[in-house]
C-alpha cells in the first residue's frame, strides 16, 4: 500500500489536507472547461418552432361608441347580431320562425328571453356589453319570438 493511502487510512491530518484542495481545484476546472467551445446554434426548424410558440394569440379592438342616433329595431339588431346562429339554428339555437322551438321560450315571457340573451344560455354567449345595447338585444328577442308566434310589442326607449 502506498504511503499516501496508508496515511488516509490511519487518519493522518496532513494526508487529507494534502489532496482535498487539489481535488476541489480539479473539479472546478473540469466544470469551467466543460462549457468551453460550445456555441448556441439553432437550426431553422428550432427557430421556426420558437417563432410559432411566441406568436400573438389574439388582438384587442377598440371601437368608439357613437352617441345619439336611434337604437336599432328588432329586425336590424337580429340581422346585426343574432342571425348568424338563429337563422340556421346553429349549436341548438331556436331557428328563426320555428314556432315549435320558440313556444316554450315564449311562454317564459319577453323579460326571461331578454335576460337569457343578455347573460347567455347554453352555447349562446352573453350579449350584454357587446356592440348592441340592452334595449336593442331586447328588441331582437321580441322580433325573433314574434316570428315564432309571440305577440310581444317592441320595447321602447326610455
Amino acid at each position: 500500500m502506498s504511503e499516501f493511502a496508508n496515511a488516509l487510512q490511519t487518519g493522518h491530518p496532513n494526508a487529507r489536507r494534502g489532496w482535498t484542495l487539489p481535488m476541489i481545484g480539479a473539479v472546478g476546472l473540469a466544470l469551467l472547461l466543460g462549457g468551453c467551445g460550445k456555441t448556441e446554434t439553432k437550426s431553422i426548424q428550432e427557430e421556426a418552432a420558437m417563432a410559432q410558440r411566441l406568436q400573438r394569440v389574439g388582438t384587442v379592438e377598440l371601437q368608439v361608441a357613437v352617441a345619439g342616433g336611434e337604437p336599432k329595431t328588432g329586425e336590424q339588431a337580429f340581422q346585426a347580431q343574432c342571425a348568424a346562429c338563429h337563422a340556421a339554428g346553429a349549436l341548438g339555437a331556436p331557428k328563426f320562425g320555428d314556432a315549435a322551438a320558440w313556444a316554450p321560450r315564449i311562454g317564459a315571457g319577453l323579460a326571461a328571453l331578454t335576460n337569457s340573451a343578455l347573460k347567455g344560455k347554453n352555447a349562446m354567449p352573453a350579449q350584454a356589453g357587446g356592440a348592441l345595447s340592452d334595449l336593442e338585444i331586447s328588441r331582437a328577442a321580441a322580433y325573433m319570438a314574434n316570428a315564432g308566434g309571440a305577440k310581444f310589442s317592441e320595447p321602447k326607449a326610455e
